[in-house]
């Protein structure tokens, strides 16, 4: 429920009063005694979903944007009338009733976007806590890393200007996000070179061989459903009030660890780290921003001149049209990457088959104690280069041309001219 305050300028107190009684809301007017152009002030209760249609019929009877008006929440309203009322806009409207008004709607986008300088510090400290986060392999702390990122509002903000044609909003929340993006890269490099350089990690570390960092390494096409999801939420939260720190959780998973991979592939002079995480980044940003658009238009959200809806809805077609050249031009390497797993996962198998069935024709008895598969590459698909084969054999075990055997059956089952090698370990049975 909302609570609204309007000041009516001189000349128009009969336009609004006839107003009101037809839409049969109930109200209060207080005579303005300040001397300015206004005459009176009427206040009246309304249900959420109210709001934006009645706002629209005070329009047409002279109340503009240079008039005072004030929304606010109101807790509780007892009246038969606006349960009739809250009834009747049930009924008449195919909105949510959770759905705020437009007016409201670019009130929560602006007050999303914080000051620049407390959004440049949040931001840099996000992306140091979560480079840390990548480089101890802890989730917990990439998870609070997270949790400080201030960028929701930015993402948000960038969908409203477009469908409500502010463009002061719609560029700032792109400048914003830029901003947000280069800024988490940037410090994420500095923090991660700095540790290596005063050896505050593992001398030969590879950041590869941590969880955290390689699921950042090779995106595939489900992180596209992340960032939709992400934006989704996103605008949900926005136009029916739930908590916007929860859902800037989501949209910081989909952008600040991402980000911070990129930072740790560019400090460590990892191309493949940086060029994975780098897409995932871009495509998680533009996805965000995609969802954010049409789940906007979707509510039926526009300008609140009809000769501004034609500019809103170009706008609209033509930056999304933008935003889904660039996410189909990105899948292609999304894509890639997808195959490249599937084709890994396959040619494991093979390799793994082979292997199995060449030791088993083996005079001594071998077991299969490990497998290696070495893949190199910056671009997927990558190429299979080496297989490690690590073999246990009881001592005095007829081992010998074992290396050569493997190969020529990997080769085969592959078709793939790799380089074997084979590690034998010692293995003692009790009997």
């Amino acid at each position: 429920m909302r609570l609204v305050q309007v000041m009516i300028p001189a000349g128009k107190r009969a336009a609004v009063i006839d107003a009101l009684d037809e839409e049969g809301i109930d109200y209060v007017v207080t005579d303005e005694t300040s001397g300015r152009e206004f005459t009176a002030v009427v206040t009246f209760p309304l249900p959420t979903a109210a709001v934006e249609p009645v706002l629209d019929r005070l329009r047409d009877a002279g109340i503009d944007e240079r008039t005072y008006t004030v929304i606010v929440s109101a807790e509780t309203v007892i009246s038969r009338r606006f349960e009739q009322l809250e009834e009747s806009y049930a009924e008449q409207s195919d909105r949510s009733e959770d759905r705020i008004a437009r007016e409201e709607l670019q009130t929560k986008a602006e007050n999303l976007v914080s000051g620049t300088g407390t959004y440049v510090l949040m931001t840099v400290v996000s992306a140091v806590i979560a480079t840390a986060g990548l480089l101890l392999d802890s989730p917990a702390t990439v998870v609070g890393s997270m949790v400080i990122a201030p960028l929701i509002g930015p993402a948000m903000s960038a969908a409203v200007g477009t469908v409500v044609d502010d463009d002061e909003l719609f560029r700032k929340g792109i400048r914003l996000q830029a901003l947000g993006v280069g800024l988490a890269v940037a410090a994420a490099a500095v923090f991660a070179a700095g540790l290596r350089t005063l050896n505050l990690v593992p001398p030969g570390m590879d950041p590869l061989a941590l969880a955290e960092v390689s699921e950042r390494l090779a995106p595939n096409v489900l992180a596209l459903a992340v960032a939709i999801g992400a934006g989704i939420a996103g605008i949900v939260s926005l136009i029916t009030g739930v908590s916007s720190a929860l859902v800037g959780v989501m949209i910081a998973v989909a952008l600040i660890p991402p980000a911070a991979a990129v930072g740790i592939g560019i400090a460590f002079n990892i191309p493949r780290l940086a060029l994975g995480a780098g897409v995932l980044v871009l495509v998680n940003v533009l996805s965000i921003n995609l969802a954010a658009l049409v789940m906007l238009w979707y509510e039926g959200y526009r300008p609140d001149s009809w000769f501004r809806q034609a500019e809103a809805k170009s706008a609209l077609i033509k930056r999304a049209t933008i935003l889904v050249a660039a996410i189909a031009l990105l899948s292609v390497f999304l894509g890639g990457v997808t195959y490249d797993a599937y084709a890994a996962a396959t040619t494991e198998e093979q390799v793994r088959t082979a292997v199995g069935e060449e030791l088993e024709r083996a005079e001594a008895q071998l077991d299969l104690l490990d497998l290696e598969l070495h893949r190199t590459g910056t671009v997927p698909p990558l190429e299979l280069e080496r297989v490690t084969v690590t073999v246990g054999a009881e001592p005095g075990g007829t081992v010998s041309g074992l290396a050569d055997r493997l190969d020529q059956r990997i080769e085969t089952a592959t078709g793939t001219s790799v380089d074997v090698e084979v590690r034998i370990v010692a293995v003692e049975r009790a009997t």
